[in-house]
């Protein structure tokens, strides 16, 4: 059984310029690399609620989405960062 992912929507944020990473300063650079950092973790630890979810879930909830009791303990112990 692959992963279940989350699917997330962009919302682009409008009139908002990007300024190039190459034109930014030391600390603009440190900053973009902070925020991805943040990102990351934020997806990584969505993801571990979702199979913490899927645990949780009663046998006629798993049928209805064709998981089986296995099947969802099996993702549900996987590590967070996998």
């Amino acid at each position: 059984m692959d992963t279940i992912e989350t699917i997330r929507y962009a919302r682009p944020v409008f009139g908002a310029q990007v300024e190039p990473l190459a034109h930014r300063g030391f600390v603009g650079r440190i900053a973009v690399m902070l925020r991805s950092i943040a990102r990351q973790i934020d997806c990584m630890l969505e993801r571990r609620r979702g199979r913490l979810a899927l645990m949780e879930m009663t046998d006629d909830q798993l049928k209805d989405i064709g998981i089986s009791r296995c099947d969802a303990h099996r993702e549900g112990i996987r590590a967070f960062w996998e």
